[in-house]
């Protein structure tokens, strides 16, 4: 009886830990809904089509791309990926500001990323 009350406390925590993760979502679902993801945390995965980045500047930017759409990474943490390279971003979604009910510099601050093969 104790193993079974143990192993659904288990399942209820990996269920409990699985949805506090951050959302996969696609690029074109940030850009049609911006306030709806508003300073939270996503995921979005795709190709990085450019990449910004000057020596002893405290960040760099890059593009991706997953087929649906485009947005700008702000990252802190190391270079940025090259071209071409396949990354899985996790971070939160700001943007600049809004413009007659248009978002401006719709961005995502990276918090996590990794390369994809």
């Amino acid at each position: 009886m104790k193993t079974a009350s143990r192993l659904s406390v288990a399942i209820f925590a990996m269920f409990l830990i699985a949805g506090c993760a951050a959302r996969g979502v696609r690029i074109a679902e940030l850009k049609d809904q911006p306030t709806k993801y508003n300073s939270r945390s996503v995921s979005v995965t795709g190709v990085v089509t450019n990449s910004w980045g000057i020596p002893l500047v405290p960040f760099q930017l890059y593009s991706v791309d997953d087929g649906s759409g485009e947005i700008t990474v702000l990252s802190q943490s190391g270079r940025a990926p090259a071209k071409g390279t396949r990354v899985e971003v996790r971070g939160k979604v700001n943007e600049v500001a809004v413009f007659g009910g248009r978002s401006v510099g719709l961005h995502i601050r990276e918090e996590n990323r990794k390369i994809k093969s």
